[in-house]
């Protein structure tokens, strides 16, 4: 315990003396992290912050919570260190790291219903545009209108494009990133768009606009049957509350009868 006293001491001392710039350290430490780098992780930080989100900048950040919890745990254990405890230490200091990833992944899937029922609301829009630019150019240009869950997304979806992708896949990787109902036939739809000659647009345009249009009626349905759900639990509630509240008045009645 003394020695473990000592240590935190002298660790704070090199600290304030500046001897060791822990931000610069973590800084040049950081790219031996990198494989730990989890494939959607900017993804999802853009999806919480916004497009202006430092990735790297919070990746850091990550990256210097696991090494303290691991370095804290290694003091903690350290008078009496066996390799179980050395590798607890470790294990410590990944789920540190690994916990902010983790609540991004919850918030996304939280959202995945409120994203359910943008989506058509969104293709309306885009179908409008579509009547008179390209599909390349409608979705660069419904960026800026299109709700800001989607923004990420539709931002990588044009880059890819741009770059020189006329595959299906730019189209899919979008959708899997929104794996809500209908995204993958919508996209798919709107690949074949995209594709269509002058001749075949106004059909694919009917189309397209059909099945947008019954995605915003089961919008509709899902919206009303969520009111009347939480209607009926606020009635049951309601319900609950009052008998409760008779029966209770009713058993103080009969408690106090008996008492006289």
């Amino acid at each position: 315990m003394i020695f473990l006293i000592i240590t935190i001491i002298v660790f704070v001392i090199i600290i304030y003396n500046k001897v060791v710039e822990p931000n610069q350290f973590i800084k040049e430490i950081q790219p031996l992290f990198k494989f730990l780098l989890e494939s959607d992780y900017e993804f999802l930080l853009k999806l919480k912050y916004g497009v202006d989100i430092d990735v790297n900048k919070m990746f850091g950040q990550r990256v210097r919570n696991g090494l303290i919890g691991m370095v804290a745990m290694f003091f903690l254990f350290l008078s009496q260190m066996q390799f179980v405890y050395v590798l607890f230490c470790i294990i410590v200091g990944f789920l540190i790291f690994k916990q902010p990833y983790s609540s991004l992944k919850s918030y996304y899937k939280r959202n995945l219903h409120h994203i359910n029922l943008m989506l058509p609301y969104y293709l309306k829009s885009l179908e409008i545009l579509v009547q008179h630019y390209t599909v390349p150019v409608a979705l660069s240009k419904s960026i800026d209108q299109a709700p800001e869950i989607f923004k990420t997304g539709l931002q990588a979806l044009v880059s890819k494009i741009e770059a020189g992708d006329m595959t299906v896949e730019p189209y899919m990787d979008f959708a899997k990133e929104y794996p809500v109902r209908d995204s993958m036939r919508m996209m798919r739809l709107l690949y074949r768009l995209s594709l269509g000659n002058q001749d075949r647009k106004q059909e694919q345009l009917m189309m397209f606009s059909r099945t947008v249009s019954n995605l915003q009626n089961k919008s509709r349905e899902q919206k009303y049957t969520e009111r009347l759900e939480a209607m009926e639990k606020r009635t049951m509630v309601m319900l609950f509350v009052t008998g409760g509240g008779i029966m209770l008045l009713m058993l103080l009645s009969m408690m106090m009868m008996m008492n006289y």
